[in-house]
């Protein structure tokens, strides 16, 4: 049995600690509890940890840090749960390849865990995804089921946390991209720019048929000139600029603009879309 849930935590942090996103008093964090037979919890670990590793690469991280924490002078369940956990976990973090740490003792007394940190583009860690097994809270609330043989037995309960806080994840992910999202992740993926108020309804009709394809677009009507408005707009790091003169409003065009490569040359609205869905497919993302 797999539950997820955001659920929302609060620590009293101290004022001299809070930092932004990255270190807060209230959190949201997407936990996961997973319930399984001891024999499936080799695999259900191998998948979590997959799992973890799937989605972080999806946002664009590519270097991890990993580190297996073993049992506490003080724990409860058996040694031979705790031993038969560590192996899993231990065998799921080498089923992906990638290099890890043990630190001794380091554990929570209800079980072992698996601690995952990203590197950033500055290349600071940062904790997020983790995985816990807990003899504990099985124990503590009685839970069992029948086995095979017919028989009450009881399951062994596994933490998940994919990304930790989603504040702290929203954070680094400000940090590691300085604010230039990729194309699928930005929140406004294009901004129609006309040049002036003559082209205001073929830039809401533009407007219009972006958003109806699902892409997140924003209008510029303002009375500014044109170059003050691509001038913000690449200051919000905005991926797309499509910009509508009274040459793309007469042929049905765009003239399209990249933040950090400029010009991309004229285009009709189909090829713009064609193009825009190319770019959200190249990067795994959806619009």
């Amino acid at each position: 049995m797999r539950w997820a849930e955001l659920g929302t935590v609060y620590r009293l942090e101290k004022s001299g600690v809070l930092h932004g996103l990255l270190r807060v008093r209230g959190f949201t964090q997407d936990d996961a509890h997973i319930f399984c037979r001891p024999e499936d919890l080799n695999k259900e670990i191998k998948d979590a940890v997959s799992f973890a590793l799937d989605v972080l690469r999806v946002f664009g991280f590519a270097e991890f840090e990993i580190f297996l924490s073993t049992r506490p002078e003080k724990f409860v369940g058996s040694e031979g749960n705790w031993e038969r956990a560590t192996t899993a976990l231990k065998e799921g973090v080498e089923s992906v390849g990638i290099a890890y740490r043990v630190d001794p003792g380091e554990g929570v007394f209800y079980g072992p865990k698996i601690d995952i940190k990203i590197k950033d583009a500055l290349g600071r860690s940062w904790q997020c995804s983790t995985i816990q097994v807990d003899f504990n809270l099985p124990e503590r609330f009685g839970l069992s089921f029948i086995n095979s043989e017919g028989k009450e037995e009881q399951p062994i309960m596994i933490h998940r946390a994919l990304l930790g806080s989603l504040e702290r994840f929203f954070g680094v992910l400000v940090e590691h991209y300085k604010g230039a999202f990729p194309f699928w992740l930005a929140p406004v993926q294009l901004t129609v720019l006309p040049i002036t108020e003559k082209e205001s309804d073929y830039a809401q009709k533009v407007f219009e048929r972006l958003t109806k394809d699902g892409f997140r677009v924003m209008i510029d009507n303002s009375d500014e000139k044109i170059s003050k408005k691509i001038r913000r707009a690449e200051l919000e790091k905005i991926p797309f600029l499509a910009i509508l003169g009274k040459r793309e409003q007469e042929a049905g065009t765009v003239s399209l603009r990249q933040h950090g490569k400029g010009e991309q040359g004229v285009m009709t609205i189909e090829e713009l879309i064609v193009k825009l869905t190319e770019i959200s497919t190249q990067a795994g993302g959806a619009t």
